[in-house]
């Protein structure tokens, strides 16, 4: 169906301070804020022995301040070496695919989420091992009484906003453990009045209890916090993706309707002149070379015409601005009346709940997205390949798979499949906006269309269409998304 082009990034090697930026997000804010904890930590140590007369133990300070370096510099390497296969491995630049377990192939979606859970458990890792630090410092600097005991609750918002929130959680726990083992267990500092309890009374109740609380609030309202600042950012970069999208989509509607409409009058009259030419010809004698010209004229003008039909059905004449009240079963039976070598396609028998499920869609247009991607399914597939097409209900959509027998395609085809103009089908036979059109047409709707493919053992291509909310119901009710109109 498409041909692999190669979209291999290369990128300069980097200083492991710098070792990641935007491609590996909060990663590189945790390298940064350790480096800061060492340099902060180490002019602290420096500054309490040679400005004050308080005396520490300080080659346990120092060793832990050297720990936290050490650990960070093997930080910044191995993240230097994740961006340096980043950009040698597509699956680790792919996002995974809504797809998840319901069909799918293993390999892919095990690479990048092994990819992702690793990242998250280094930077757990790390945090822990910077309580612990901060733990074992404090119990030779006073224990609770060091002002610098403050310093977990700064610990535990970093934590918030850079791991997952059960991740995070688990910080506070540690945290909350750490002093409350201060509180009884730590070397005494005369010039900070800092002395370890030894028994459970009222003040020490609640040190903890205050902590406990303090630092519970604080793990809960940061993770929550982030959480709706990164939803907050995906449902921005959608809106921007879905504009961007329908800009294009209008761009490229235009340029192919204009084409199609400016090429057809002097193709028309190249046509009739052909044809009459043909017609003076016929009882006059020439040259066999002259016959076969003609009839290759004849025919690359009827080539002509089928592509400025496509193009026309491709820049969105069938996207009507009728929305109508129909079924998936209905769907489907649209779907099937424009395909050609209908007994190549396989329908799977759906239950009685699949086929009478309701939909509110602007039916002819969807039919047409579908019909295209079972058209390109046929293509890469062999004469004697078949297509197999199935519906389901899933929770709030109906998903409509297409899956083909063909040679299928790789990690790097399958992010560009539906980009505009691209395809490497013989001259004449595509032009490289079906599968564009078919994506925005889906995701007009508040749909998706996605693809799985593993090379050599076909392709599935999966529409997911939302069923129509209760408000939605209503016969004469306008299309939730006005923007569909506009095609």
């Amino acid at each position: 169906m498409i041909t692999e082009r190669s979209n291999s990034i290369t990128k300069p090697p980097l200083p492991i301070a710098l070792a990641s930026k935007a491609p590996l997000g909060s990663s590189a804010w945790l390298l940064y804020l350790r480096w800061s904890a060492v340099i902060g930590q180490l002019m602290t140590v420096i500054a309490a022995g040679l400005i004050t007369e308080v005396q520490l133990a300080y080659l346990p300070l120092l060793a832990c301040v050297a720990v936290t370096g050490v650990t960070n510099l093997g930080y910044g390497t191995w993240l230097r070496f994740r961006i340096e296969n980043r950009s040698k491995s597509p699956s680790l630049q792919t996002e995974r695919s809504p797809l998840e377990a319901e069909i799918g192939w293993p390999d892919q979606i095990a690479s990048r989420d092994t990819s992702v859970n690793l990242q998250h458990a280094v930077a757990l890792g790390l945090m822990l091992l910077d309580l612990v630090t901060l733990t074992v410092m404090l119990y030779f600097s006073g224990g609770a009484g060091n002002p610098f005991s403050f310093f977990y609750f700064v610990n535990l918002a970093v934590g918030g906003v850079m791991i997952r929130p059960k991740a995070a959680w688990i910080l506070t726990v540690v945290a909350i453990g750490g002093y409350t083992l201060l509180l009884f267990r730590s070397m005494p500092v005369e010039a900070l009045g800092a002395t370890p309890s030894e028994r459970l009374d009222l003040r020490v109740s609640g040190l903890m209890l205050a902590f406990t609380t303090c630092s519970s609030v604080v793990t809960y309202f940061v993770t929550r916090t982030a959480s709706q600042l990164k939803n907050r950012e995906i449902e921005l970069r959608k809106t921007q993706a879905a504009r961007a999208a329908s800009q294009r989509l209008q761009g490229l509607t235009s340029l192919a309707a204009g084409a199609a409409h400016e090429l057809a009058t002097p193709l028309s009259t190249i046509d009739v002149i052909v044809r009459e030419l043909s017609r003076h010809l016929e009882d006059i004698d020439k040259p066999d070379s002259v016959t076969t010209d003609l009839q290759l004229i004849d025919a690359q003008l009827e080539m002509c015409k089928q592509i400025l039909q496509r193009l026309r059905a491709s820049a969105g004449d069938s996207m009507a601005q009728r929305w109508d009240h129909t079924s998936v079963g209905d769907l489907i039976d649209t779907t099937l009346e424009g395909i050609r070598d209908p007994h190549r396609v396989d329908v799977a028998d759906g239950s009685d709940a699949v086929e009478r499920q309701p939909l509110w869609i602007p039916q002819e247009a969807v039919a047409q997205a579908i019909r295209n991607l079972i058209h390109n399914g046929l293509d890469a597939s062999t004469d004697s390949g078949r297509i197999h097409v199935e519906a389901r209900i899933s929770e709030s959509h109906a998903k409509i798979f297409v899956i083909d027998q063909g040679e299928g395609m790789s990690e790097d085809v399958l992010g560009r499949a539906s980009d505009p103009f691209f395809t490497t089908k013989a001259p004449g036979s595509g032009i490289g906006l079906g599968l564009f059109l078919a994506k925005n047409v889906i995701s007009q709707l508040g749909g998706e269309l996605w693809f799985e493919s593993t090379p050599g053992a076909g392709t599935a291509a999966i529409v997911s269409i939302p069923l129509p909310q209760p408000s939605e119901t209503h016969i004469g009710r306008k299309p939730p998304h006005d923007s569909l109109e506009t095609i």
